[in-house]
């Protein structure tokens, strides 16, 4: 590590003057710094330097920090502490903003965005670049160039001009006329004797350019109130007919502040709403049992084969309509429940050369789970889910319609918002139900827009739709987040309080770095750490250093978030979920109520076994707190074509009714049954068969049936034209009860046939960016870094060989390298060689030979602090240290 008292030169110097923790916080906080793993701090601070980097950086900071890197932004190059907080609280000083400074600049550090001590505070170039007013760029803080950069391109004399009209002497040099003349405008007893000077509508032209754009339009020959202006510098020219207000004379008529409005801490949650736990856990309860039975119908729906799969994919706008009829909910909800389905594994495209969308086999196992295990299993679909339904009926942007489960559709940030909102909802007392506008308030302060994106919130729209889905699925109840809601997010995983080691976070600000997907997605591949083998681990209980120089770890600054649980946290949360679910569920019913009007009431859920014989017996007429059941004589046949006879359904209703059978329903089946299969229908191509010719003759005298094109081949046979389910239907629209049959004469039974795709998978989340490392990869990564570091910057013996660039692999030649590793065998001195490993990834090390044969040498590598073996062939070079 470098020396704690010299002050960093470079933002490497300053990484490495970090301690293994303070390292571990920026890889997590920006993954995309480990992704590959740096062979040295030197390219970690060159990757973490550019333009990609560091807008992913900029983008995942709070209001604050951000509003702070651009007051840096418009500062000097490095500057002190205290004119940055001069630009954040202006003259009169602000208490709650100097409070809030030192985390927002130890979030800046630690995500190496600022660098350097307290009286030297050096943002990133690059961040300052992106921040900087410029013309092509204009500053969110409004401030135009410095005088420096306004008269860059101004003539001598004119400059000298100006310096004349503002009182002051003239100058020997451009260089010294602008410093003179950027001294008046720092001096605020000065800079305010000259504004009294001028007259009030001069002042009101700089009134309207204070707070930005500094840019403004005058003509070739400006009025006498702009004339003043730009002959005492005021408003300086940087093209032909436009003028800009120099910075130093914009923050002296704001007082100082970079800012109009600085927003120091977080906007508060407020509740709307507040009901009583007990009301907002029934409630949910209710809504989770209405998501499990919608889902469970949708599937039903398309047992035999759901809607076809357009050719780009995905549901046409019409199936979607068809669907949100079925389920009597509109379009966007439909497809809510449709995507979460497919989230869920238990819905995919059967691949066939008629694609078409049917449940899979997990559809199954799914239905034969208990309630509360099947509501967990869709919710845990849910939070990770980067598919976002909500977007359906948009456009992408090729201008094509975004359809349900088509492509386009998925969002990284989603489930980040999904966490993040849900935890805004739990850091609320129980009962309590935030009002909309304070959750997207405080969600735009945790990352606030920066240019396009200010046209296309997604954030905002994807909380909207996550308070309204997770409504849905009763996690929340009334607004308010629910018992088993809490413990699905690990609040009470275990009957336990608070989840170790994740804060609670009713006031707390944004988690940087990247967004985490709720633990979807596959990892991508271990770290790639230059060859080196296993690690061994440190002297910490963490397998990280801590260096001197470091008073504190950056990270203990960072504002408390709980963070998404692990897969094993979260199977926990959800049993724990499913146990407080549980008894809120109503327990499916076993009978119904028959009533006089051929009407059958469910007065709650039914059992499945139930449930399912009367939807082929009856019709759904109405649902909500009770389903009513209509019996006709078409669903009565229906019943009858799947096998059941006039007795079987007697019996069948006898048992399941809490009332008498009513005489009406008696009648319907068994005039139905006698009617049923008077009529045989086969194969001809079609033919009828009755025993009872005086009805094939009122068939055929029936002029409904001239499409069916009858022709008598005996007195008790029809023929048809028409395949045998067109004559069927054509035979019952007419009024008749005809039942197919088989080659061999016996009554076909008409039975659903349960259409199944093939195993599938779920669709795998796509994350927003790289996934945050886990501890065994950072501490690995780290080592890793560090070694080559090491191996990099130690002094090497000065030879006769051209000088290397920065991180060059030595070069010699085998015989050479063969004899300097067995001299250092002999000598006990140490070597520095570069090594290229099996997959190509090339590292420096610093080791101490032991032993040379074989074509492989054994040695104490000093970088990984251990001993390793390592094959000459691999070795690209060596050279001998220097002997301090």
């Amino acid at each position: 590590m470098s020396n704690p008292a010299v002050p960093p030169r470079s933002l490497a110097e300053a990484l490495r003057s970090r301690d293994d923790v303070s390292l571990a916080a920026l890889l997590r906080a920006r993954p995309d710094l480990i992704t590959p793993v740096p062979t040295d701090l030197t390219q970690l601070a060159t990757r973490a330097g550019t333009r990609a980097s560091v807008v992913r950086a900029l983008e995942r900071l709070d209001r604050f920090a951000l509003q702070t890197a651009e007051a840096l932004a418009v500062a000097a190059d490095p500057a002190p502490l205290e004119e940055l907080r001069a630009l954040l609280t202006g003259d009169g000083g602000d208490p709650a903003v100097s409070a809030a400074l030192p985390r927002a600049l130890a979030t800046l550090r630690e995500q190496a965005l600022v660098w350097g001590d307290d009286d030297r505070l050096r943002l990133v170039r690059t961040a300052r670049e992106l921040l900087a007013p410029s013309p092509q760029h204009p500053s969110p803080t409004g401030l135009g160039p410095t005088v420096q950069e306004a008269t860059a391109g101004m003539s001598p004399n004119r400059i000298q001009d100006i310096v004349t009209a503002a009182g002051l002497g003239s100058t020997h040099d451009a260089v010294s006329a602008v410093a003179s003349l950027t001294a008046l405008f720092t001096d605020r007893k000065r800079m305010s004797a000259l504004l009294d000077g001028l007259p009030e509508e001069s002042r009101e032209v700089l009134a309207r350019l204070v707070w930005g754009p500094p840019y403004g339009q005058v003509t070739a020959d400006p009025a006498a109130r702009l004339r003043r202006l730009l002959d005492l510098g005021l408003l300086v020219p940087t093209a032909p007919g436009t003028v800009v207000l120099p910075r130093e004379v914009a923050l002296h008529l704001r007082g100082g502040r970079a800012h109009r409005e600085v927003e120091p801490v977080a906007p508060v949650v407020e509740p709307a709403a507040t009901h009583r736990p007990q009301v907002v856990d029934a409630t949910a309860a209710g809504q989770a049992y209405t998501a499990l039975a919608t889902v469970e119908e949708l599937l039903k729906d398309w047992d035999e084969g759901g809607p076809a799969v357009l050719r780009a994919g995905g549901l046409s706008v019409r199936d979607l309509k068809r669907t949100a009829v079925a389920l009597d909910v509109a379009e966007p909800v439909a497809a809510f429940w449709v995507e979460l389905a497919y989230a869920a594994g238990l819905l995919a495209s059967d691949g066939e050369a008629d694609e078409r969308y049917a449940a899979t086999p997990a559809y199954d196992e799914w239905l034969e789970q208990p309630a509360a295990q099947r509501w967990t299993r869709l919710v845990e679909a849910w939070l990770p889910a980067t598919r976002v339904s909500g977007l359906v009926g948009g456009r992408d942007a090729k201008d094509r319609t975004l359809s349900t489960l088509g492509p386009g559709l998925d969002r990284g940030a989603a489930p980040e918002v999904r966490h993040r909102v849900l935890t805004l909802l739990e850091g609320l007392p129980e009962g309590a139900a935030p009002s909309r506008e304070s959750v997207l308030a405080r969600l735009r302060w945790e990352r606030p827009l920066r240019g396009p994106q200010r046209e296309d919130d997604l954030r905002s729209r994807l909380a909207e739709w996550t308070l309204a889905e997770s409504e849905l699925l009763g996690v929340t109840g009334r607004g308010a987040l629910s018992g088993h809601g809490r413990a699905l997010l690990g609040a009470r995983a275990g009957g336990s309080g608070p989840r170790s080691g994740a804060a609670r976070t009713g006031g707390s600000g944004p988690r940087s770095g990247a967004a985490r997907t709720g633990g979807s997605g596959p990892r991508s591949g271990a770290a790639r750490t230059g060859g080196s083998g296993p690690t061994s681990p440190s002297g910490t209980p963490d397998g990280m250093r801590h260096g001197p120089g470091d008073k504190l770890p950056v990270h203990h600054h960072r504002l408390p978030v709980a963070e998404p649980l692990s897969p094993a946290e979260q199977a926990t949360a959800s049993a724990a979920a499913a146990r407080l679910l549980a008894p809120l569920l109503p327990e499916p019913l076993d009978h119904v109520l028959l009533q006089a009007d051929l009407t059958a009431v469910a007065p709650g859920p039914l059992q499945r076994s139930l449930a399912e014989v009367l939807d082929v017996l009856a019709d759904v007429e109405s649902k909500g707190g009770a389903t009513v059941y209509r019996f006709t004589p078409a669903s009565v046949r229906r019943a009858l074509d799947a096998g059941q006879s006039a007795s079987d359904l007697h019996a069948f209703l006898a048992a399941h009714a809490r009332t008498p059978v009513p005489q009406p329903l008696t009648y319907l089946i068994d005039d139905v049954a006698r009617r049923h299969g008077h009529l045989r229908v086969g194969a001809a191509s079609a033919y009828v068969r009755c025993d009872d010719d005086a009805l094939l003759n009122e068939i055929l005298a029936d002029k409904r049936a001239a499409g069916l094109r009858l022709r008598r081949l005996a007195p008790t046979v029809l023929a048809a034209q028409a395949d045998p389910a067109s004559l069927l239907e054509g035979l019952r629209a007419m009024g008749f009860a005809p039942a197919a049959e088989s080659a061999e004469g016996d009554v076909l039974i008409t039975r659903a046939h349960a259409h199944r795709t093939p195993p599938r998978t779920a669709p795998e989340p796509v994350p927003d960016g790289p996934p945050v490392p886990d501890a065994t990869l950072l501490s690995a990564a780290i080592r890793a870094v560090r070694a080559g570091d090491l191996a990099s910057t130690t002094p090497r013996k000065q030879t006769d060989a051209p000088p290397r660039a920065t991180g060059e692999l030595p070069r010699t030649g085998s015989a050479e390298t063969l004899a300097t590793m067995q001299a250092a065998v002999l000598t006990g001195e140490a070597l520095w060689i570069g090594y290229v490993n099996a997959e190509g990834a090339a590292s420096q090390r610093v080791i101490a030979p032991i032993r040379v044969e074989g074509g492989f040498v054994t040695a104490y590598d000093h970088t990984a602090d251990e001993v390793r073996t390592y094959p000459l062939h691999r070795v690209t070079g060596v050279a001998e240290l220097a002997e301090e």
